[in-house]
């Protein structure tokens, strides 16, 4: 119930505060005292007293207004792509001196952009009620670490391993059928003490 409710709030946008809805409490049952909504008539009278119309001024003449609608349609999209890629992705400006870096920088946030894409596709059917922002900070809890145990002979045991995943995680996961890899082949070092040496000055 609460994955559709997400669903119709995501569908309705901005005129969900015009519904006011009770949900029942986690301990309660579902029923017709515990879950009732109603029609917010005062915000309905409100938001009809400030409906407008569109106006959007352009210097191409000629051109068919239906065009110039889908040119505005269009730069919205392009609008809510650079919000995402500066939000939700948190890609900061890098200021590169050279074009091969800049080329660089361009195609990762390209497809930085594209995964995001495919995650609000697959969160369509499998959990509408969710956004990508919503999955990304429920995520980012997974670390990958290396553990690196000395040996009595010198070299170095190095396990490269993520950490395992909270509950909210495991329902995330099994919500959009993903299924984490497995941990990585342990690597060992020969000459510990210099891997080591190195690491930190580096």
């Amino acid at each position: 119930m609460l994955l559709k409710l997400g669903a119709a709030r995501a569908e309705a946008d901005r005129a969900w505060r015009l519904v006011d809805i009770r949900v029942p409490a986690p301990d309660e049952s579902v029923n017709a005292r515990t879950f009732t909504f109603a029609l917010r008539k005062d915000k309905l009278r409100q938001a009809r007293r400030s409906e407008g119309h569109y106006l959007l001024r352009s210097n191409l003449a000629g051109e068919d207004p239906a065009r110039l609608w889908q040119f505005y349609v269009q730069l919205t999209e392009i609008e809510v792509v650079f919000r995402a890629l500066k939000s939700d992705l948190a890609i900061r400006p890098i200021y590169h001196q050279k074009d091969s870096r800049i080329e660089a920088h361009l195609f990762v946030s390209f497809l930085a952009y594209c995964l995001y894409v495919t995650l609000r596709q697959r969160l369509r059917p499998l959990a509408p009620g969710l956004t990508p922002r919503a999955v990304l900070e429920t995520m980012a809890a997974l670390q990958m670490v290396d553990v690196r145990v000395p040996t009595t002979d010198g070299r170095l045991l190095i396990l490269p391993r993520y950490t395992q995943p909270e509950r909210d995680q495991r329902m995330l996961l099994h919500q959009l059928r993903l299924r984490l890899p497995g941990q990585s082949v342990p690597r060992i070092i020969l000459d510990g003490a210099k891997y080591l040496a190195e690491a930190a000055a580096a």
